[in-house]
């Protein structure tokens, strides 16, 4: 009777423990899938912040792989985590907290592509005392991981400049109004710093760049003073109006149109040089973008008054003939951005055989347009000459001429490193390290 007792018990539990297995398999096939077919296409290198799991210490859990928010990131493979799809990572770090053994950290490049990163310590201090940076600058670029970093960079700040008895009126200096800028900025406030907030363009930082009604990604945060903001999908517009309401129901103050030239050390500080004044302060917080300077072509005729380096407003090219350069999220949205306004002919180029840096949701929206005919693109192409009325494009194995009004270069930009270094920051570059 025990052994039928035991049979009937062991039964539903070896049936469960089956079908288990059986969707196991399928998911790990699913996840092999997804890797083989972005090593065929050539998206293999994650854009910024990603993370590396150890295989000795992996458990197979699979938190990771449902802790993260873009889905299809991390996937097992062989009773382990390995990332199945690199260009779909963009940074949050929420595997690396939902992990209960500790087998995931988080780096920044990869054997094939290194990224110069600013050297901060784990209270965003530079290795210049005094100097902090927050946000993009230090390789965060997500709008809630940005603000999180103001927030807690100026906590250390506060605590620095109110031990510095005898430095200068000014407690900190906040250089750059993006998300972290304007969440330092109401840190300071709270604190009760002598602040002064500047920014060298408008008001909302990268975001400001962006084309007109793109779509911004982000989550809830708190804003010091402020309170509670929850933010899922929201568009540039939304979103700088949400920054102009901060501003006006706090009360704090920023100076946009003002450029930090140059800071040197005094007694107690630094004394920082702006395009308007001199000011003398206790600690600066760099807020910055990484942009810097705009990475141009290089190439005969680029100074010519219609080629730009960032899209403001789509609409402006109606009826137009218009090159977008570039192979990165910026690129491809502006190029969809010109497409998608009526009577207008576009064409997208990049250096590279694939859009390996940007956005799954980006790349499809770039071939449904080529698909209905809206988008030509031009792979493995470089721009060789920029004539009034035409470019000549090296594409396919020979050099072709195609009517142009309009450029647009969205090849990234240049770290602001020479500044870096002239105030005495050291800028590392990171090979698949933290």
């Amino acid at each position: 009777m025990s052994s039928a007792y035991l049979v009937l018990y062991a039964l539903p539990l070896l049936i469960i423990f089956l079908l288990y297995r059986r969707h196991m398999s399928k998911t790990e096939q699913r996840h092999i899938d997804i890797q083989r077919e972005n090593i065929e296409a050539g998206l293999t290198e994650p854009p910024s912040l990603h993370p590396v799991i150890d295989g000795g210490a992996c458990i197979a859990c699979g938190a990771c792989v449902s802790a993260c928010p873009e889905g299809n990131v991390i996937g097992i493979i062989a009773g382990r985590g390995e990332l199945i799809n690199p260009t779909h990572c963009i940074g949050h770090g929420a595997c690396r907290a939902s992990c209960p053994v500790d087998a995931i950290s988080l780096v920044f490049g990869t054997e094939k592509r290194g990224v110069d990163i600013p050297h901060v310590a784990p209270d965003f201090e530079t290795n210049v005392p005094g100097v902090y940076i927050a946000g993009e600058l230090g390789g965060m670029g997500l709008i809630g991981n940005a603000i999180e970093q103001g927030q807690q960079a100026m906590d250390a700040i506060n605590k620095k400049a109110r031990s510095n008895k005898n430095g200068p009126k000014i407690d900190v200096l906040i250089v750059g109004s993006g998300p972290a800028g304007i969440s330092a900025t109401l840190a300071a406030k709270k604190f009760g710093l002598n602040y002064v907030t500047i920014d060298q363009e408008t008001m909302g930082g990268t975001v400001a760049h962006f084309p007109r009604g793109k779509i911004v990604m982000t989550r809830p945060v708190n804003l010091p003073i402020y309170g509670k903001v929850k933010l899922r999908e929201t568009t540039k517009e939304a979103l700088l109006e949400l920054w102009e309401k901060v501003i006006d129901t706090t009360g704090i103050e920023i100076t946009t149109s003002e450029r930090l030239e140059s800071m040197i050390p005094i007694e107690g500080g630094f004394e920082a040089t702006t395009s308007k004044r001199k000011l003398q302060v206790k600690t600066v917080l760099l807020s910055i973008g990484r942009r810097g300077t705009p990475r141009k072509l290089g190439v005969p005729g680029e100074e010519k008054n219609k080629v730009v380096y960032r899209l403001i407003d789509p609409a402006q090219y109606v009826g137009q003939h218009v090159l977008v350069v570039g192979g990165g999220d910026s690129a491809l949205e502006a190029a969809c951005s010109i497409a998608d306004e009526a009577d207008t002919t576009v064409t997208l180029s990049y250096r590279s055989e694939s859009f390996s840096r940007a956005k799954e949701k980006n790349r499809q929206r770039v071939d449904n347009l080529a698909k209905a005919g809206r988008l030509n693109v031009m792979l493995s192409s470089q721009v060789r000459e920029v004539h009034d009325d035409s470019i000549d494009i090296e594409y396919d194995g020979s050099t072709k001429k195609i009517q142009n009004d309009a450029i647009i270069v969205c090849a990234g930009g240049v770290l602001p490193t020479p500044f870096l270094k002239e105030i005495g920051i050291t800028v590392e570059t990171k090979h698949g390290t933290a």
